[in-house]
């Protein structure tokens, strides 16, 4: 089993920036960072493919950075240019598995060890 336990949520204010950081009890093979907004579907916000190669969402390209500590198992996401419709619960995820040919770490299928979630409300 791997724990996992996001942090830096807080409510911050339309253009400002963030920096959500996940801790993982153990090794892990792939992590990354979902968000859910209420009354929609858990979106793939950023992720570190095969390879160490960062994957964005569409909506998050070009504002958010995501980054991985090796040695302290904990991932990153820097969230700048924060908008309203950033609000949502931030969640981290991670997996022990080895996936080959062509998969996408932006999907949340592959995950199977899920953080509690740590709350970002961008105000207007």
């Amino acid at each position: 089993q791997v724990q996992l336990v996001e942090s830096g949520g807080v409510t911050v204010q339309s253009g400002g920036s963030l920096r959500l950081s996940c801790g993982a009890s153990g090794s892990t093979t792939g992590m990354g960072w979902f968000r859910q907004a209420p009354g929609k579907e858990r979106e793939g916000v950023a992720c570190i493919q095969s390879g160490g190669v960062p994957r964005y969402g569409d909506s998050v390209k070009g504002r958010f950075t995501v980054s991985q500590d090796n040695a302290k198992n904990t991932l990153y996401l820097q969230m700048n240019s924060l908008a309203p419709e950033d609000t949502a619960m931030y969640y981290c995820a991670a997996h022990r598995r080895y996936y080959s040919g062509t998969w996408d770490c932006r999907s949340p299928r592959y995950y199977n060890y899920w953080g509690q979630g740590t709350q970002v409300t961008v105000s207007s």
